[in-house]
């Protein structure tokens, strides 16, 4: 048997994707050779080897790539989306890094980005909002909502968008998407039984449709962002309060740490930059 299909990867672990097809059908996939750069969201061409399964030739090129990185390797998220969806709460406390780390990503992709406030209904709702205060000041959305209570205000945000969640664990991101799409329990369900996964307890990550033209891809939460593929002007650019001051410093190598006549700095010591975002500026630069 041996048919040539275009395929939308709908669940991927490791080396192993799930392709729907035109009409629907499921299949599932494994790459030619060692190397795997396949990632959700790909749109692939599919050899069918048998009926339910079949090998990809080609990822189709894609208009953008998410994906974390280090020194050694790269981790691919999700591709072709429109919109980062950063799912904080108000408990437990989120990690200000990580989220920065996620918009950056976002930035650098020309993704559009929300940061969802998820368990508004809890008592920490003061304190996470102080802590969003600073990016709500720069422009940032920022939806504030209870996923076990009404999901509603996030559908006008997602119509019309390929949306990929992302947020630590313990944030209501698996509630959040269950609320979106009841039935994506049973989605989950079908997908491990494909993929025999009684012996992983995940995918890498999970697309679904809202509709027939918005989707959601659900990652598994994350602890660490790694940002290795962003140098340091590609940093500065996607702060957007640093922009009405690059080019102003001194000195055109300017580190925005303790050089004279920094703009950055002084634009931070009169008021005009938060004090907290620039630090995660120097934390995430210098590492």
């Amino acid at each position: 048997m041996s048919e040539h299909l275009s395929g939308l990867v709908i669940a991927a672990f490791g080396r192993r994707y799930l392709a729907e097809l035109p009409d629907g059908e499921v299949i599932e996939c494994v790459p030619r050779g060692k190397k795997s750069e396949v990632a959700c969201g790909d749109t692939v061409e599919v050899t069918r080897t048998s009926p339910n399964q079949g090998v990809i030739d080609r990822i189709a090129a894609r208009t953008t790539l998410l994906y974390r990185s280090d020194e050694f390797k790269q981790k691919l998220i999700a591709a072709n989306v429109t919109q980062i969806i950063v799912v904080v709460a108000s408990e437990p406390s989120f990690n200000d890094e990580l989220v920065a780390r996620c918009l950056l990503a976002g930035h650098h992709q020309g993704l559009n980005i929300l940061i969802v406030l998820n368990k508004c209904d809890l008592p920490q709702i003061a304190a996470a909002r102080a802590q969003l205060a600073p990016y709500v000041k720069i422009g940032y959305r920022v939806l504030e909502l209870s996923a076990k209570e009404n999901v509603a205000p996030l559908l006008p945000f997602i119509q019309g968008q390929t949306s990929v969640l992302v947020g630590q664990s313990g944030m209501g991101k698996s509630t959040l998407l269950n609320a979106l799409i009841p039935e994506a329990h049973a989605a989950t369900r079908e997908i491990s039984t494909v993929l025999d996964s009684g012996k992983h307890t995940t995918t890498h990550a999970k697309l679904y449709h809202l509709n027939a033209h918005s989707h959601l891809i659900d990652c598994p939460g994350v602890q660490l962002f790694g940002l290795h593929h962003l140098d340091f002007a590609a940093m500065k650019r996607s702060f957007p309060e640093f922009l009405p001051y690059l080019g102003e410093c001194r000195f055109a190598n300017c580190s925005h740490s303790h050089e004279p006549n920094c703009a950055i700095l002084k634009a931070t010591a009169e008021g005009k930059i938060d004090e907290r975002r620039l630090k995660l500026f120097q934390q995430i630069a210098t590492k």
